[in-house]
Order: C-alpha cells, then structure tokens, then sequence
C-alpha cells in the first residue's frame, strides 16, 4: 500500500482545498452552514496576513484530503501548540492511513498540543483518534458567539 504524501498547501491549491472543505460541510450535514467564499479562503490562507495554514494529503499523486490548522499558545505549558479546525479525508481515500499521516503531520511541527474537536457521531474519526494515544478532554463545554 502506498503511503500518503503530506505538503503544505500552496495558492495553486486554492480551489481544491475550498473543494475539499465544501465536501467536509456535506459529510457533517452542515451544507448549509457553509458560507464563505473562494475570496475569503485565499486572504485567509495564503495572503500575507493569513491566519491559517493547510497541509494537503495525496495518495499516488492524487489529493485524497486535507487538514486545515492555525497556531495557539498555551499559557499553562508556556508553548505554541495547533488547533486542528478541520481535517477531511476524500470517501475514496478512508481507511488508507490519510488522516493519521495528516495528524502525525501536525504532532512533529508542534512543542505543545495539538487540539481539535469532533462530532460525536463521526465514530470513525473517534476510533483513529483514540487508536493513535488522543484522549477526549472531559469536564469542558464548548461555547460559541457567532457573528451569524
């Protein structure tokens, strides 16, 4: 089996990785929520003041799926760390080693943590995640203002 090629996303990949997100807001049944635009992803991720950054996997030169992150800091470890927003392996691709290649990825490029969250359907996600040492972080709500 081939090993997933992981690289950091360029503007050349512009319209793919906004392809790639638009299919991650369908499979999370969250179409309709999916409202930015290909303008907003460019000065997001590849403007001089981006504020995030994508590694793009390929599976035999193919784009298989993404990981979309933005540093943090943690003032209790006094290290920057990443927050994972989102990470979305192509149907085809699953199961081939994409997203633990992505997150392995991640881990090497940060001194602290790296944090996401999931939706607590998405069992398959949960199984890699607790598979490769993740733990959920319990006794934590997550709140939201929306400008929306």
């Amino acid at each position: 089996m081939t090993s997933p090629t992981i690289r950091d996303a360029t503007e050349a990949d512009l319209e793919l990785v906004y392809g790639l997100a638009h299919r991650l807001a369908v499979f999370e049944q969250l179409e309709d929520e999916f409202v930015a635009t290909l303008e907003q992803y460019r000065h997001a991720l590849f403007s001089p003041t981006a504020v995030a950054k994508v590694l793009v996997a390929e599976l035999d030169g193919v784009a298989a799926g993404f990981a979309l992150w933005f540093p943090t800091f943690s003032t209790f470890l006094g290290e920057p760390g990443i927050w994972l927003e989102d990470l979305y392996v192509d149907e085809a691709f699953r199961r081939r080693g994409v997203a633990a290649a992505l997150l392995a990825n991640l881990t090497a490029r940060s001194a602290g943590r790296v944090e996401w969250e999931v939706l607590e359907w998405n069992e398959g996600a949960i199984a890699l995640y607790e598979q490769m040492g993740a733990s959920r972080f319990e006794g934590w709500f997550k709140y939201r203002i929306s400008p929306r």
